[in-house]
């Protein structure tokens, strides 16, 4: 049976929670389209979050790749476009790091895209009654550094991969007022779908601009 890695992060920035990691422990050993999930969660620091990630990709082998990390202050599953080759943290990670105008990977190419169906996928998500969009950038901070290494190390794989992001959970919003969130439950369903679809959904390369 063929793999799904899901990723998730440690808490950071002062939270005691991450809903990336709450999501993928969720869903771990599950089984979709025919694939079994495997979670694995990382640190959100520079360099060591790939590490790990390299660790996961020998272990696991997956097939398709999704990545997910908090966004506090969306209001939706982001299905991200691009990582850029740049570390440019506005606050320091979890070790005390704080990179600027730093390359992910020296002498690499100014970015790269998700491989996964994203517009599909986001289709499917508003199809079944989940908000969700395609996010043109994936910020500058831990999450840009591991999707644009797992695109890198992937890069002639043939596994499909990439990254999303999602709010806050409700416990998290109380402390920040005003700022969007998804329960839980709702972010495991709409996750589990999102993982369907990467497997088994073509992209949906029709002009429109309505996911954009």
């Amino acid at each position: 049976m063929n793999n799904v890695l899901v990723t998730g992060f440690e808490p950071f920035g002062g939270e005691s929670v991450n809903p990336s990691w709450e999501l993928a422990r969720a869903l771990n050993g599950e089984v979709v389209a025919g694939m079994r999930v495997v979670a694995v969660q990382l640190p959100c620091v520079f360099g060591e979050a790939l590490a790990r990630l390299d660790e996961a990709l020998q272990r696991v082998t997956p097939a398709v790749v999704l990545a997910i990390g908090q966004a506090g202050g969306r209001c939706d599953l982001s299905l991200e476009r691009v990582a850029i080759n740049v570390d440019d943290a506005r606050i320091p990670d979890n070790a005390g790091a704080q990179p600027v105008d730093e390359p992910v990977v020296p002498d690499g190419p100014a970015a790269y895209f998700s491989t996964l169906p994203i517009k599909a996928i986001v289709a499917g998500l508003r199809a079944a009654g989940f908000p969700a969009s395609v996010s043109q950038t994936a910020g500058t901070f831990v999450c840009n550094h591991l999707f644009y290494g797992l695109q890198h190390r992937l890069r002639e794989a043939g596994a499909r991969s990439g990254f999303m992001h999602i709010p806050y959970l409700p416990e998290q919003a109380a402390r920040h007022p005003g700022a969007p969130s998804l329960p839980l439950p709702t972010l495991v369903a709409a996750t589990r779908l999102a993982v369907e679809l990467a497997i088994t959904a073509r992209e949906i390369r029709a002009g429109g601009g309505q996911l954009d």
